[in-house]
């Protein structure tokens, strides 16, 4: 609706496009309310656009080529396998990328809301002004939803340029490098890591912690730390980059190691030393939106700011920066603006780190529990000795479950081909507060990975079949 002096109106102004923004606007719009959403680039933001879908489809190809090394052991024999990079990312845009942002913008259209691209900054808490190519307009809203994400993080040492790159700008690589140093060993870089390795680059790993993957258990970080090894990849742990140069040929990397000063060249150097929220410059200062000082967002258990009429979800608020941390927050706001009295109250967040093999958690690790306070009960399995793992030539890993002296389950640990694809169960048996017996009870189907849970929690329980009970 537009009224005097150019000012549009809507119910509900939903800034940002990603996984939570156009949840979050689809949501509100089936619930009846007249939605806008402002996106500054590309519906899907950067999850569908530049950082989990085409990371995802960039590890996979990887997987491909370097597994075909491994056929000739199993009596398939391959000749002449060449890799087309150009090819690859020209598929990844056009068969994963476009059409998963043009079936958002399909829904959105369905649903009614109307999408503007452009940027937008608060004037007041209940107007805005975007700025588009065609030029700037108010607009008036009752409820905002704030869901502009996140940036990578910039170093002092390493400003991003032509060979100083970020993520999304390594995901668009059109030549795979030769020499990739990568600095930060989180989840981020591990995977690209991985990825560019099993392509033939050779990958160089700068971590200023102790240990690669801070916060995971040990016994899951060496597993990745062995195959990173037989890749070839080069991992340094408690590095600091002093300083950086790019030159045409490449770029040259100072980094202190223990208490030697070396320089590391590299045809590009990838930084993921971590992300920063986009909350900077739309104008919540104005507004009195509290933030913490490193600019995320206080909310409540109903996404809801200090502001009354202004939510906010995802990576700008506290919590895991995960994409369907932000999307199941996004319905959340939307069902609360609709008057439905929605809340946040999942027990858990499943995560999963792509690396090879995966990794994939959810609640309390055995570490966590006891520092909590519980006295824990502990089941595990390994691939090793699952039907379907051995079948697939994929034995390496394992699912451990933690259970309280109840053996309520509280946590679940798995590592191991695929287990991204298994971890949902043991989120839905901590959300439900289930037992371990429960999981023992369900009949999981033969051969599958999936076995494995079923088989970890009979193994806590002292009832397992195929390990000797201790």
């Amino acid at each position: 609706m537009v009224v005097g002096d150019f000012l549009y109106q809507t119910e509900v102004l939903v800034i940002g496009g990603g996984p939570g923004g156009y949840t979050a606007a689809i949501r509100a719009a089936q619930l009846g309310k007249e939605v806008i959403l402002v996106e500054k680039k590309a519906l899907g933001g950067v999850c569908l656009n530049e950082g989990c879908i085409p990371s995802k489809a960039l590890i996979t190809e990887a997987d491909h080529y370097y597994k075909l090394n491994k056929l000739a052991e199993r009596g398939i024999e391959v000749q002449k396998v060449s890799l087309n990079f150009q090819r690859f990312q020209n598929w990844k845009r056009t068969n994963v990328i476009s059409k998963l942002s043009n079936g958002v913008a399909s829904l959105c259209e369905k649903n009614k809301v109307k999408t503007i691209y452009g940027e937008a900054v608060f004037t007041d808490n209940q107007e805005v002004r975007i700025m588009t190519e065609h030029g700037s307009q108010r607009y008036h809203f009752q409820n905002c939803v704030l869901a502009t994400g996140s940036s990578p993080m910039e170093l002092p040492a390493l400003p991003f340029g032509e060979r100083i790159l970020s993520s999304s700008e390594a995901l668009e690589l059109t030549d795979i490098p030769k020499k990739l140093i990568i600095v930060g060993g989180g989840y981020i870089g591990i995977e690209l890591g991985t990825a560019f390795a099993k392509l033939g680059s050779q990958v160089t790993i700068l971590e200023a912690a102790t240990n690669i993957l801070p916060n995971f258990d040990k016994g899951m970080v060496d597993h990745i730390k062995r195959n990173l090894k037989r890749m070839g990849v080069t991992i340094h742990t408690k590095s600091v980059v002093r300083q950086s140069e790019e030159a045409k040929e490449g770029v040259f990397v100072t980094v202190q190691i223990d208490d030697k000063e070396v320089v590391l060249s590299a045809d590009y150097c990838l930084v993921t030393a971590g992300r920063t929220p986009n909350t900077r410059k739309i104008g919540l200062e104005k507004i009195g939106v509290k933030m913490t000082g490193t600019g995320l967002i206080e909310t409540d258990y109903q996404c809801k700011t200090n502001v009354q009429n202004i939510y906010a979800i995802g990576d700008i608020t506290t919590g895991p920066a995960l994409a369907h941390k932000a999307s199941f927050e996004g319905k959340i706001a939307a069902e609360v603006i609709a008057g439905i009295d929605s809340i946040k109250d999942n027990v858990a967040i499943p995560l999963v780190i792509f690396s090879d093999p995966e990794i994939a958690c959810v609640g309390l690790n055995e570490q966590e529990a006891k520092e909590q306070g519980y006295e824990v009960k502990v089941g595990k399995f390994p691939f090793a000795v699952n039907g379907k793992a051995l079948s697939s030539d994929e034995t390496e890993g394992y699912v451990k479950i933690i259970a309280d002296l109840n053996e309520r389950v509280i946590g679940v640990q798995m590592i191991g081909y695929q287990v991204s694809n298994l971890i949902g169960e043991a989120a839905l048996a901590i959300e439900m507060g289930a037992k371990v017996e429960d999981i023992c009870l369900t009949i999981h189907p033969h051969p599958t990975l999936t076995e494995g849970l079923l088989e970890a929690s009979e193994a806590l329980l002292k009832k397992a079949i195929h390990l000797v009970n201790i």
